[in-house]
């Protein structure tokens, strides 16, 4: 029987300095010997839990297929730090020789020496927050680092081994021109990348830019923009496979295809998440509060959810839907026993204006229906609420 596969999240939470619109959960700052802390906590969370679903708990049918750092900028402590969880990672699971393995950076925290570090120790994917190559843009943004470090980055990566490479762009900051993203996308395709991801800036309540106020391009002209990118990308041989992701053949992130597609993952660190046995959780978004309680031996989940048939089956909608691939009514059905009908006839209706599309026996939404995804899926969920499970 084959093994199920299985991701690993594990958040590094330390950024040199946090960027102005961010509302994930970091620190700015490079305290040392909090990091010594924290990846010490990381290491012991990661044994406990490896019992589980580890090769201690005799294989448990679980094969790793993508390891994913995030942040934070998980290169600020160093490529060493890296390696270490890494290598712990192999002793404690069954990972895939095949396995994606992801690290997300800053352009300014790589140089030649770390990326070969990162590679031979067999990472073989960086993604790469570049936001936008205007330096007015990137201020406005808290950035630290300079389109030249960006591009410098790319081909240092390159040069050390990296055939995998994603590249971070936003639209919908405020003063950006139609031309300026024009000119991020046209620079970030001219470095050879592999695949990239467009998202619109949201300004989030309690971050420094949503105190500012300032003026965002209005819905029509940010409307224009993503379609107009969506348009260039794909007559540059970047096939959209999700909302905000595009890429060449073959090249889609696996991991974040496990998010969309319901497929398990554990998280490790302040504010990860996971998916795993029927259950979703999640751990506080507070570090000192995680390293306390991995080192007394405490539980460090903040909540749990049970995850019941009619829960899921909304979620494959709202997930589903995200992506290219869509939703199939014959699959729900199957799956969660639940009747697609309501569904069906909203889509349907969706369909007539433009939003949606019937590909076969499946389901999608075009980029127009992207553009108002939330309202759409929305909708969607409530016309399910009434849904009663199938005998």
């Amino acid at each position: 029987m084959p093994a199920t596969t299985l991701g690993l999240y594990i958040h590094i939470p330390f950024c040199a300095r946090k960027c102005a619109y961010c509302d994930f959960y970091s620190l700015g700052g490079a305290d040392r010997l909090k990091m010594d802390a924290y990846f010490a906590a990381l290491l012991r969370h990661m044994r406990e839990t490896a019992v589980f679903t580890g090769k201690k708990a005799g294989g448990g049918g679980w094969m790793v297929d993508s390891v994913y750092l995030g942040g934070g900028t998980p290169t600020l402590p160093g490529a060493r730090r890296v390696v270490k969880l890494l290598s712990a990672a192999r002793k404690l699971w069954q990972i895939s020789q095949s396995a994606e393995i992801t690290v997300e950076a800053n352009p300014d925290t790589l140089d030649y020496k770390s990326l070969k570090t990162l590679r031979k120790a067999g990472v073989n994917r960086l993604s790469l927050g570049v936001q936008a190559v205007q330096t007015p843009l990137l201020e406005t943004l808290g950035r630290v680092h300079s389109a030249e470090q960006a591009a410098d980055c790319v081909r240092e990566a390159q040069r050390a081994g990296f055939d995998n490479i994603s590249v971070d762009l936003m639209y919908g900051i405020p003063g950006q021109t139609a031309e300026h993203l024009h000119d991020s996308l046209r620079a970030a395709l001219s470095w050879n990348i592999q695949h990239l991801s467009l998202y619109g800036l949201k300004l989030e309540e309690g971050t420094p830019l949503y105190a500012l106020e300032p003026p965002l391009p209005d819905d029509e002209t940010q409307a224009r923009q993503y379609l107009a990118a969506v348009d260039y990308l794909e007559r540059h041989g970047f096939s959209q496979y999700e909302i905000s992701n595009f890429s060449v053949p073959a090249r889609q992130s696996r991991h974040n295809q496990k998010y969309w597609t319901l497929e398990p993952y554990i998280g490790f660190g302040p504010a990860a998440h996971s998916d795993f046995g029927g259950k979703r959780y999640s751990h506080a978004r507070d570090l000192d509060a995680y390293i306390r309680n991995i080192e007394a031996g405490d539980a460090v989940v903040e909540e749990v959810d049970r995850i019941g048939p009619l829960e899921r089956a909304g979620e494959y909608v709202m997930l589903g839907l995200r992506t290219v691939r869509g939703i199939s009514g014959n699959e729900y059905t199957r799956l969660y026993k639940v009747s697609f009908d309501g569904i069906e006839k909203k889509l349907e209706l969706l369909e007539k204006h433009g939003f949606a599309r019937r590909e076969g026996e499946r389901w999608r939404l075009t980029a127009k229906g992207f553009l108002v995804s939330n309202r759409i899926l929305s909708e969607l969920l409530e016309s399910e609420v009434d849904c009663e499970l199938m005998s």
